[in-house]
């Protein structure tokens, strides 16, 4: 049954809970299925998709990894209750950092390798060399099966569009009036606009410090990098690098047209957009990264001291741009209140 929004004269509205949302529901959890089977055959002790000789064999390494894909599966069911909070009645009534938090994370981890993984095996399509990739267990043997890849990635880019689409619906129907208009509808002057611009420049200069890192990997410079990344680089490196280069470019020029208000015939969802997805991605990714060096178990795993920096360097800007971002929707959320306040 679809709901009116009040004071509506129009057709009904579009909802979370109809035909559409429940579809994508549906194929965000149906995705999550195969992951999360593959996942849970390994914490039971099943080998299936890790050929001999790969180091997830070791016996030392059983508990670590039972542990991590442990986590794997929590971080994989969390994406079924999102589904459900995105859809459901009660989802609106949730608080809003219970939806918008979980939402921005989700898009940071899946939208690299939404733009990524397509764009490795484009390369390799086209005649370059992949290169390792990560598929060695750097010890000779093979660290997965290719077929892991392929199906794990498949299912997180189908995991990526259907939770997308879901947002957009729920986030409309929410907060649809934070960002409508043009960037020329900003107003001059606000409780934060002598910051803004500061900001901006600042969150742009501190992005060009991965931005430049990642752009020297992508060219095929080893400056910096550990003894394995060096010895593994190749097709798939490069375009991972370069994908990290992109998102970053992504945030600044989202952060620097609403600071700005450059380009004022753009409708503002644009460069919310950017900088909402960039920043995602440079912070979930920059703290996944950082956090993976801590497990390194031997010197050539290690990640350099440049590395560490990029990669936190990285995540600080995605944070800032996320803070940010909460006091700009609040400012608008209360200019919004204060228009609609009667006039005595």
């Amino acid at each position: 049954m679809t709901q009116t929004l009040p004071g509506a004269r129009s057709a009904p509205a579009r909802v979370p809970g109809d035909s559409t949302a429940r579809i994508l529901r549906a194929v965000a959890i149906l995705a999550c299925l195969p992951y999360i089977g593959l996942k849970v055959a390994w914490v039971a002790g099943s080998h299936v998709g890790i050929p001999e000789g790969s180091e997830l064999r070791d016996p030392s390494r059983q508990t670590l990894m039972a542990v991590v894909n442990g986590l794997s599966v929590l971080m994989d069911a969390a994406v079924v209750v999102l589904a459900l909070l995105l859809t459901r009645p009660w989802g609106l009534r949730a608080p809003a950092w219970l939806t918008a938090l979980p939402a921005w994370a989700a898009c940071g981890l899946l939208a690299p390798i939404m733009a990524g993984f397509p764009a490795q095996l484009a390369a390799r399509a086209l005649g370059f060399d992949g290169g390792d990739g990560g598929r060695s267990s750097g010890s000779g043997g093979t660290f997965l099966a290719e077929w892991v890849f392929g199906m794990v990635y498949g299912g997180f880019i189908v995991q990526g569009l259907a939770l997308g689409g879901l947002f957009v619906l729920y986030a409309r129907r929410r907060w649809g009036h934070l960002w409508r208009g043009r960037i020329a509808d900003l107003p001059a002057q606000g409780p934060d606009r002598a910051l803004r611009r500061p900001v901006a420049v600042v969150i742009a200069l501190l992005a060009a410090v991965p931005a430049a890192v990642h752009l020297l990997w992508a060219a095929g410079s080893d400056t910096g990098l550990s003894q394995e990344r060096a010895r593994d680089r190749g097709g798939d490196f490069a375009v991972l690098e370069g994908v990290y280069v992109l998102f970053a470019l992504l945030t600044v020029v989202g952060v620097l047209m609403v600071a700005f208000r450059a380009g004022r015939p753009v409708r503002l969802a644009l460069p919310l957009g950017l900088a909402w997805v960039g920043s995602a991605a440079l912070a979930c990714w920059g703290g996944w990264l950082l956090m993976t060096g801590l497990t390194a178990r031997s010197a050539a795993k290690e990640p350099t001291a440049l590395m560490n920096l990029t990669y936190a360097v990285q995540m600080t800007v995605g944070l800032l741009v996320l803070t940010v971002g909460g006091r700009f929707f609040r400012e608008r959320g209360s200019a919004g209140r204060a228009a609609e306040r009667p006039t005595r």
